[in-house]
């Protein structure tokens, strides 16, 4: 049997983390979203 959940640091930056989530407008958007809501951490 196998874990579903395998974290990698890399991968998740490179699909969650700030330099993606700036590229795109709903990147963007989200990112915004999570600073109003006043979130700790904006992105991975």
């Amino acid at each position: 049997m196998s874990f579903t959940y395998n974290p990698k640091k890399r991968k998740r930056a490179k699909t969650h983390g700030f330099l993606v989530r700036m590229k795109s407008p709903g990147g963007r958007k989200a990112l915004s979203k999570r600073r109003a809501k006043g979130r700790k951490r904006v992105a991975v």
